[in-house]
Order: structure tokens, then sequence, then C-alpha cells
């Protein structure tokens, strides 16, 4: 299944209050595996960027200004995304930007029952804790060492990361791979193992000895006889023929 991990920059917290997108990441991933293929734009939000926004993404009004507007972009971006589920984290955040912008050119919306929320998901598994990117980041062991500042495109690329462990994905992969892995192997390539020390016999000498007397009362022909060195000539497999061979 094909699904998108979406992730966005902003000049502000509402759209309704005239703040606007400045920055697209998509990460496509496929059967809860990134594909290598991505989307990134920044956005020309024809307005000036705040001082508080500016310091979370580093994203300045001149260098935005150089940038193409929403309406050039759109069509890219939604071939991209296509149909496909969107994986955001606060979902209601992006789209809402995303659905302001759409709306303001007269494009239709995307739909809520398209998203996956990595944010309700998160607080469903670590109820009562932080569940911040940075946060699940630490928690799966994932490198964000380079995340300085927040960028569409690279924390898309974390968040892909953190929801195929947060779904439980990864484990499964390694799984399969191992299962793989030890069908491929074949009798004569399987690495045999052998223990430094041997074990020490767990059958006494006492336990031998009642276990002779046992077999000594079951005749001359048990079956038991075929797998030891003390069977008596006549119960060996083959016995009554070399008699008659002999007698003969």
């Amino acid at each position: 299944m094909r699904e998108i991990v979406l992730d966005t920059e902003t000049t502000g917290l509402d759209p309704l209050r005239g703040d606007r997108l400045v920055e697209i990441g998509c990460v496509e991933i496929f059967n809860r595996m990134p594909t290598g293929q991505v989307y990134h734009c920044y956005i020309n939000p024809e307005r000036d960027m705040p001082a508080e926004a500016f310091a979370v993404h580093g994203l300045s009004t001149e260098f935005l200004a150089g940038q193409p507007k929403f309406a050039e972009i759109v069509d890219a971006f939604l071939a991209f995304i296509g149909d496909s589920p969107l994986v955001i984290h606060n979902a209601s955040f992006d789209v809402g930007f995303i659905n302001a912008e759409l709306s303001r050119i007269s494009r239709e919306v995307i739909p809520r029952d398209r998203l996956v929320d990595t944010l309700l998901l998160a607080r469903r598994k670590h109820p009562g804790v932080s569940n911040r990117l940075d946060d699940l980041c630490s928690r799966y062991a994932i490198d964000n060492s380079h995340r300085t500042k927040h960028g569409a495109l690279l924390d898309a690329e974390l968040l892909a990361e953190v929801y195929i462990d947060l779904i439980g994905a990864r484990q499964s992969q390694l799984i399969l791979t191992e299962t793989s892995l030890s069908h491929s192997v074949g009798p004569s390539d399987a690495p045999r193992r052998q223990r430094p020390i041997p074990l020490q016999p767990r059958v006494s000498e006492d336990d031998r000895a009642a276990h002779r007397a046992f077999i000594a009362t079951l005749g001359d022909k048990p079956i038991w006889h075929k797998y030891t060195d003390s069977a008596p000539q006549s119960a060996l497999p083959g016995a009554d023929e070399t008699k008659d061979r002999v007698s003969a």
C-alpha cells in the first residue's frame, strides 16, 4: 500500500488569521518502507515572516520572496500525493493550512478520512508522556542530531522512520528478513554450532543396569536390541538366516 508522509512549515499557527504555507515536504512509502521518492518545495507566502516563525524554521521573507506561489506548485503537489493516505504528525494543523490554500484558489480540499495522525497513534501507544517528533525519535533511537531547525522534508523523513516503528512494521520486517535468510541457507551451507564443552551424561551406571535388567525380561528379540551392541546373537537382524546357512 502506498502512503505519503507529509510535513509543512508556515508563517504562524492560524490560517484563518492570515498565516500561510511556506514549505511542503513529502516522503513516499510503500508497504511501510520508504521508496526514496520525495516531493519538496518552498512557497512564497505573499506576506512577511514573523520573528517567532523564523526562529523555528529559519525561512526569511527575502528568501521566500523568490519562491513560487502556492497556485504555481499545486498541480505538482496534488499529482505526487495522488489519492494515497497522508501520514502527518498533528494532522489537523498541516491539513488545515493546505486546505486553506486550496480553498483560496478554489480547489477541492483534502478530506479528513485520508489522514493518519501519528500524534494520535503515539498518544494511544505512549499515554501520559510527551509525543513530540523529537521525543519519538529519542524513544525509537532514530538519529535526529542534524535537526537543528524545523524543515518540512527533513521532518517528513524522520516521521517516516517514526511511523514505521510506531505501528510495529520495522519488527515485522526484521522477522520476515530473518525467516527469508533461514530458508535461503541450504543444509550443506548451514553453520553447525558445537558446544565448547560437551554436556555431562545424565544417565548413571545404576540407571543403565536397571535398564539392562528390564530389557532382559523382554525375551530374545526386543526391538531395543537393534540399537545396542549388547544384544544376544540370536536377536540381531539376519541371525536366523546366518544360522540356516551354517547348518546347511
